[in-house]
């Protein structure tokens, strides 16, 4: 199968304001206008003449609704794939190591920086490119999890969840829409996608510029926006699933990359997800001067390391109560 050509990559739009954001500001426009305290005119902030008196007011256009699933479109979820339980990195495909496989073809500034990451590691220093808790985002949700996933097959939409804080996940649109005109931007992108016989075909695009295209923990490069992914998701194997990635981006690589991750599954109950917070590790169980059970951040050394705290981590109900006050 093959994948979305390069020259499809949606174009920029890292510097675009939300859309609450515009419309904020079309709000604020509007109430200084009206109190008569200056500014632009209609014309001049719009690039629009106003309608004329008596003229009738543009026709917007139905909000789209999404139709409620009929009990045929219940049924249809029981002919697709059983991608049932949870998924986990399959540790014996030869890609499960990290830097393993197919190498992205860099650009060369990208192949001089890759370059200055691996010798930073080497040395000893490395160069973190996972900060603050923020979502790794598009591609590395599927390249670096080691956590498990599992898939929510509802109509018009396949939901993927993963482990890692806080249950992050990615929503795959089935039914039939295309991509917003102007997406806005985040860490997973706007993702559509559709059925070719048992095979999940997915593209995505409207990702952050700022997610990376990851070899390690501690070496990888920015996709510096226009990036497009493009995956076909099938089983391998009863029980070995499959992500086939095409990724397309056209600041840093000279071809698109194309990799593919497994997964294996497990029914065991142990292996269900829960719960998990990426901040969590970033504070200590304590008691406040009131005795009730807090959380109290950890001091952290200026490199980024956490120092230890006065008090060890320790379970909060083995954690002494402050005395009384007289």
């Amino acid at each position: 199968m093959t994948g979305v050509p390069a020259t499809t990559a949606a174009p920029e739009r890292s510097r675009r304001p939300r859309r609450g954001l515009r419309r904020g500001w079309a709000a604020v426009a509007a109430a200084v206008s009206c109190l008569g305290l200056g500014g632009p005119s209609i014309a001049q902030a719009t690039g629009q003449a106003p309608p004329s008196p008596g003229s009738a007011p543009d026709q917007k256009s139905p909000p789209i609704v999404n139709p409620k699933p009929s009990p045929r479109d219940w049924a249809a979820l029981a002919k697709l794939p059983d991608w049932t339980g949870v998924w986990v990195p399959d540790k014996k495909h030869p890609n499960f190591p990290f830097a393993k496989g197919t190498p992205p073809p860099w650009n060369p500034a990208a192949a001089r920086y890759i370059a200055e990451q691996q010798a930073l590691d080497k040395a000893g220093r490395p160069n973190n490119i996972y900060v603050n808790c923020l979502p790794e985002g598009m591609p590395s949700f599927v390249i670096m999890t080691l956590n498990a996933s599992e898939f929510l097959f509802t109509p018009g939409r396949v939901t993927i969840l993963n482990e890692f804080d806080g249950n992050r996940q990615r929503r795959i649109y089935t039914d039939g829409r295309g991509h917003p005109e102007d997406p806005d931007l985040t860490f997973n992108g706007h993702s559509i996608g559709h059925w070719e016989h048992g095979t999940l075909v997915v593209d995505t695009v409207g990702i952050l510029p700022q997610t990376f295209l990851p070899l390690g923990q501690s070496v990888g490069h920015p996709n510096n926006g226009d990036l497009r992914i493009i995956e076909h998701i099938h089983l391998a194997e009863p029980d070995r699933l499959e992500d086939e990635l095409e990724i397309i981006a056209p600041h840093v690589l000279t071809a698109p990359w194309k990799l593919t991750k497994s997964f294996v599954r497990s029914r065991l109950r142990a292996d269900d997800i829960i719960e998990a917070s990426c901040r969590e590790g970033d504070f200590v169980a304590a008691l406040d001067s009131h005795g009730n059970h807090v959380f109290k951040e950890i001091a952290h050394e200026e490199g980024g390391a956490p120092l230890p705290p006065k008090q060890a981590s320790v379970e909060p109900h083995k954690l002494a109560r402050p005395e009384a006050k007289p």
